[in-house]
């Protein structure tokens, strides 16, 4: 599918049904835009008040009268090539450690077609619930899959959609008392050496990036200590970010402390890894104090609910660790353990649970809407994106709240995490209209659906 060419022309993105800008605090907050955008370029023009008129001419007008608009949402964790192993019947019952066993000797077959596939299928779900931004944690690496990452730049690319790709890296395996497989480990050179040329390659700093590089070591029990150490080295030299899995799961804990005689907050710190250039997917099983050493190195949280359900993992302390300064974003995590990519259910997810550990009025629907987009933009260093303001990049979802589970709601922002909406109706990246038609979308993945789902069934055998 073919992504149009944003103009110079002003669009006027008129009178929507309601509006988030993504912020709950903060001049943003109070910015009205309640009579909707103008967008030129890629970017936002201007923010329009109630009953206003937008300043100077307008080339087009778009009516949204019959839309909710909100920023994209900005997608903090995912595995792509998940998508390929969903509801695989000897893993989805099973807490992580079991869960991963089961899962890594299936995923040491992965081709460079499962990735393509994956990825623009991910890609794909990510962008139908509303995502604009999304970002990849890859990490399995065998002998015929050296390029994975550019396999995954080259298919966002293509979709025009807004990506943080993370190298991930894989160093210690079952041998080394790990847990991968032999085969999806590489030596600590191969993975250096690749880091150092993806982000020469492809990481853009700028303003408007459409395409940014971190770095990620799978997880503490993954990796060793010297690759971490040096991973935050080569991450500081060429200022990009450091993301990886921790506070997950309580078995992780007591494997740290079993094998690297420390906790695993205090494995990062003795690593380097302590400071606002860091993002950690999950976040959960931290102690007080952990937390406020978290807070104070300004550490991002990517919260992933559903996973966290799925392998009944734990509830991550949001308000806590938000309390003690860090960052919080949403995340779907891979789609084995979700087992689905659906940016807005996900935040419907995170009200749910979280209210298991707070009060209703503490975590209401307007804090879930902001740490899918003003949260997550924070969690992955950009502060371009994640709000609706002159200047900010115009990624924007807009929501018609026309299915049955909608009707008689009075307040259509609440209605779209509480009524459970599950579908964008069109989405906007960089000023370009990427989805026009939600259910023409759709269907023209047929085919694409189709092979994947054939790859997905060879995979596994």
């Amino acid at each position: 599918m073919s992504v149009a060419t944003p103009t110079a022309t002003k669009l006027w993105i008129k009178d929507p049904l309601a509006v988030f800008n993504g912020a709950i605090s903060g001049p943003d907050a109070e910015r009205d835009c309640a009579g909707g955008l103008v967008v030129q370029g890629s970017t936002i023009l201007e923010c329009v008040a109630a009953g206003q008129r937008p300043t100077g001419t307008i080339d087009d007008i778009f009516d949204a009268h019959r839309y909710v608009l909100m920023p994209g949402l900005i997608n903090t964790h995912h595995h792509f090539y998940q998508t390929l192993t969903r509801c695989l019947p000897a893993a989805i019952n099973q807490p992580l450690f079991p869960w991963l066993q089961t899962l890594y000797p299936i995923w040491s077959g992965l081709t460079a077609k499962h990735i393509e596939l994956a990825t623009e299928i991910a890609c794909w779900e990510l962008m139908l619930s509303g995502a604009t931004t999304v970002a990849d944690h890859h990490y399995v690496f065998n002998h015929a899959l050296s390029d994975a990452i550019d396999i995954q730049a080259e298919v966002v690319g293509r979709l025009g959609v807004r990506a943080t790709l993370t190298r991930g890296s894989m160093s210690l395996s079952q041998k080394d008392g790990g847990l991968p497989p032999d085969s999806v480990v590489q030596s600590e050179q191969q993975m250096l050496e690749d880091s150092q040329r993806l982000i020469k390659r492809y990481h853009d700093a700028d303003d408007g990036s459409m395409l940014q590089l971190a770095l990620a070591p799978c997880s503490p029990f993954s990796v060793t200590q010297s690759l971490m150490c040096e991973t935050a080295q080569l991450a500081k030299r060429h200022r990009v970010r450091l993301h990886t899995h921790l506070g997950e799961t309580i078995d992780e804990n007591d494997f740290c402390l079993k094998k690297l005689g420390m906790r695993p907050v205090d494995y990062l710190e003795h690593c380097g890894w302590m400071g606002p250039q860091t993002w950690l997917a999950h976040g959960i099983h931290f102690d007080p104090s952990e937390i406020r050493r978290l807070g104070e190195a300004q550490i991002g949280i990517a919260y992933c609910p559903t996973s966290n359900m799925v392998l009944a993992s734990g509830i991550c302390p949001t308000l806590d660790l938000a309390a003690a300064g860090c960052h919080i974003g949403m995340a779907v995590d891979g789609s084995a353990s979700n087992d689905s990519s659906n940016m807005i259910q996900e935040l419907r997810h995170s009200l749910m649970q979280q209210r298991l550990r707070y009060r209703a009025d503490q975590i209401t629907h307007l804090q879930v809407l902001n740490w899918g987009t003003q949260g997550s933009a924070s969690v992955l260093g950009r502060d371009d994106i994640g709000v609706l303001a002159p200047g900010k990049q115009a990624d924007l979802g807009l929501y018609q709240l026309d299915g049955l589970n909608f009707s008689g709601a009075h307040d259509p922002l609440a209605a779209l995490i509480l009524c459970g909406a599950s579908q964008v109706s069109k989405l906007m990246v960089a000023g370009k209209w990427l989805i026009e038609d939600a259910e023409q979308t759709r269907a023209q993945l047929n085919q694409l659906k189709a092979q994947h789902h054939q790859f997905a069934k060879q995979l596994v055998g």
